[in-house]
């Protein structure tokens, strides 16, 4: 089998090229190459697998239901996007000569790269407020926060109570019952089980870790002590705030004639995707704001506008409205995203050039080529 690929191989694939060397890692048994012998088929037309593919060697034929092909090189632009990636597939792929694909699992791609994106705004807003930046990102990190809005994480972190402890202190103590964990701020602390001479070292850990949250989650007593190594700092997160920070919002999606109707009243389409993304085909008159910048972009809106925002999946979509509706606006989303249209529909939507609108800074908005 081949060796999982490297992060200079991926940074030239969108929208891999948005992820952390963390979130690679948790890709990291996907991230093997896949050959393709010349004439073998990838995928029909109609196939419904959510599966993310990318083309990294040789050279492949994609053939649509009027009989059309398109031949695609690795290195090119288009090898650099997912195939043919709407569901059902538009296209049959075959290989014309010997190849290698990289084939994902579309939901985790989709989550990993929502929650990056999201996190983005976030660290850049709470980066003027934080002086431990690298900190913040180490805490964003854990797997705990793979699936909370991040309006929910600022709220948390609003809560968090600071504690300053001298080394040897005792955090929490096996069999106390739980009502709060924390996240180790500076410092090093360790994690232990059992007492006297069966006592056993489980880990030590490191700054930006949480601890004591399996507690609250099985609603059962502590089942590990953790003691500081060294004088360090912990934040504290009551029971209560800990259950609300994995609440997630609700969100008002649309569907595609809902949509229509919006916006013949004055709605906007808002494309939330990578500006790659957007540039391989968008809605018409749609303004484009990714979900990373929008919070910094959100003043060039109208609050007297509905914003229908879309995405592939709609899990970036959702989060952009969330965040707008904080922020006074009204908007909802494409319910399921550009990939649960029908081909048709997707193909009336979307167009590859002009008719629509880039944000840029200094408070301007112009028109995409």
């Amino acid at each position: 089998m081949s060796d999982p690929l490297n992060p200079e191989q991926l940074r030239s694939l969108t929208p891999l090229n948005v992820l952390s060397e963390q979130q690679w890692r948790e890709l990291r048994s996907q991230l093997v190459p896949q050959p393709l012998l010349t004439g073998q088929l990838l995928f029909r037309r109609g196939d419904q697998a959510r599966l993310t593919y990318y083309l990294l060697a040789g050279e492949l034929s994609l053939v649509d239901q009027e009989g059309r092909q398109q031949r695609i090189g690795a290195g090119s632009d288009l090898s650099c996007h997912p195939l043919s990636p709407s569901l059902p597939r538009l296209h049959e792929v075959r290989a014309l000569s010997d190849s290698s694909v990289l084939v994902l699992d579309s939901a985790t791609l989709d989550r990993l790269v929502t929650w990056r994106l999201a996190y983005q705004d976030l660290l850049l807003d709470l980066g003027q407020e934080h002086d431990e930046l690298e900190w913040l990102e180490r805490l964003l990190d854990n797997p705990l926060f793979a699936k909370v809005p991040p309006s929910n994480v600022r709220a948390m972190l609003a809560r968090l109570q600071r504690i300053e402890l001298a080394a040897g202190s005792t955090v929490l103590r096996e069999g106390e019952s739980g009502d709060c964990c924390y996240f180790l701020y500076s410092g090093r602390a360790e994690v232990m089980r059992g007492a006297d001479s069966d006592q056993q070292i489980l880990a030590e850990l490191e700054v930006g870790a949480c601890f004591g949250e399996e507690a609250l989650l099985a609603d059962r007593p502590r089942n590990a002590t953790v003691t500081l190594l060294e004088d360090g700092v912990v934040l504290r997160l009551d029971r209560q705030d800990f259950f609300a920070l994995l609440k997630a919002p609700v969100v008002n999606e649309v569907s595609l004639g809902e949509a229509a109707r919006l916006l013949s009243d004055g709605g906007q389409w808002l494309d939330v995707r990578l500006q790659e993304e957007y540039e391989c085909g968008h809605a018409l008159q749609s303004l484009h704001m990714p979900l990373q910048l929008l919070r910094l972009k959100a003043r060039l809106l109208d609050k007297a506008r509905t914003y229908l925002c879309y995405c592939d999946s709609g899990k970036r979509s959702a989060s952009a409205v969330f965040l707008l509706s904080q922020l006074g606006f009204s908007a909802c989303s494409l319910r399921n995203g550009l990939d649960a249209l029908p081909a048709v529909q997707r193909a009336s939507l979307l167009c590859e050039r002009g008719s629509g609108y880039l944000a840029r800074s200094g408070g301007r908005t112009e028109r995409s080529r």
